[in-house]
């Protein structure tokens, strides 16, 4: 966990323990999580991809600690 603190690093993550993790202990490290049943590696690639200005919004607001793709 030090190193994603150290370096400013985002969980990405599929697992809802990293969304109850981002409300009881803040941030950081920032979450997303991505709510997303069985689907295939390319449909999270297009679904990160087409997130991008989100994404990126997202990692430079200091005082955001979580987001949500679905």
């Amino acid at each position: 966990m030090k190193l994603l603190i150290d370096h400013n690093l985002v969980i990405v993550s599929k697992d809802a323990d990293f969304h109850q993790r981002s409300f009881t202990r803040g941030h950081p490290p920032k979450v997303i999580w991505i709510r997303r049943g069985n689907c295939s590696t390319n449909e999270i690639e297009a679904m990160i991809r087409s997130a991008q200005r989100d994404l990126l919004e997202y990692a430079a607001n200091r005082d955001a600690s979580f987001l949500m793709l679905d």
